[in-house]
């Protein structure tokens, strides 16, 4: 039982970008506007389906989206570069 716990753990870490901070939304349009990030549109292609929910946040001095993506009847979340 500890073994499972222990890997369900790790599992769970891995989904989020570690020391990511996520922007609220007035501070991604702010950062998108600033140029300091991509707009979500030039990087959708690279999610590899179908967006269902995105969050800019910040990571190790750059930007990411934590995105949530539909493909094959399945959501996974996918981290993507948003530096510019």
């Amino acid at each position: 039982m500890k073994r499972f716990f222990a890997i369900l753990l790790l599992t769970l870490s891995m989904v989020q970008p570690a020391h990511a901070a996520c922007l609220s939304q007035s501070q991604a349009r702010q950062a998108v506007a600033s140029g300091k990030a991509a707009p979500l549109g030039s990087v959708a292609g690279r999610a590899g389906g179908e967006i269902v929910k995105a969050q800019l946040c910040q990571q190790g001095g750059g930007y990411v989206y934590v995105l949530s993506v539909l493909k094959g009847g399945k959501v996974t979340k996918v981290t993507v570069n948003a530096n510019r």
